[in-house]
């Protein structure tokens, strides 16, 4: 049981206790916790001081909500350079997780001012859009919008973008090597999101906009990412 009378709050009393848990491995990773129930029924605390030690766990990254599901251990997070140009498929690797990915959309597109700047191409021309689920041990951690040049890309209608897409360019003599500008902040998932990568409404996400360049310094993509925020370190 918690010490009412002692000087630190009730909710950080049990936030430690959790701590603790997770850090000696009896909270395992990607293992749902306790329910709230379970809490106030073990602890003897009331449901807002369970909310409020989950919460701080949560913005920590010791936690991450799942729509639907519960409340989880976090998994592993993934490593990221900004600097250099990197792949989901190669990010995952270096982490040791097992990378899967589905297509949630392929359309064609026409480029307004902001592709065309980016993509070097005229106003009003074709673009291909994707939209890819990319997931990490089963766990969605991307949600990935790339934009191409149709002229130049329109072959990836007739790729396999369930796999790695850079090991697809490097078939077609295509070096994704040179980033372009990024620019990285923080958002929170809608409820489009939430649905998408089961989450809860709230959950914090990196939105990265970048766009790499290959061999020649010719755009490949611009992209308009969103990486789970309690799965990814990012390091300039």
């Amino acid at each position: 049981m918690l010490d009412a009378n002692a000087q630190l709050p009730l909710y950080k009393q049990l936030k430690e206790v959790i701590k603790t848990k997770i850090n000696t491995g009896e909270y395992t990773e990607n293992k749902r916790i306790p329910t709230e129930p379970e809490f106030i029924k073990n602890y003897g605390v009331s449901r807002i001081t369970v909310r409020k030690a989950i919460e701080e766990l949560v913005a920590e990254g010791y936690l991450v909500k799942k729509q639907g599901k519960g409340t989880f251990i976090s998994g592993h997070k993934v490593l990221r350079k900004i600097e250099y140009v990197t792949g989901f498929s190669d990010s995952g690797k270096s982490s040791q997780l097992k990378t899967t990915s589905s297509l949630l959309k392929e359309e064609i597109l026409t480029a307004n001012q902001e592709l065309a700047e980016k993509l070097e191409i005229p106003v009003g021309a074709k673009v291909l859009y994707t939209q890819r689920k990319r997931l990490g041990n089963g766990t969605p951690l991307l949600l990935e919008n790339n934009y191409f040049d149709y002229a130049r890309f329109a072959f990836l209608q007739e790729e396999d973008l369930t796999g790695s897409l850079y090991e697809i360019l490097r078939k077609h003599d295509i070096l994704p090597i040179n980033p372009g500008e990024t620019t990285l902040e923080i958002v929170t998932a809608d409820d489009f999101m939430a649905k998408t990568m089961a989450v809860a409404i709230g959950t914090p996400f990196f939105y990265m906009q970048t766009v790499v360049k290959d061999q020649n310094m010719r755009p490949i993509h611009f992209g308009k990412q969103f990486y789970l925020g309690d799965a990814y370190t990012f390091s300039i």
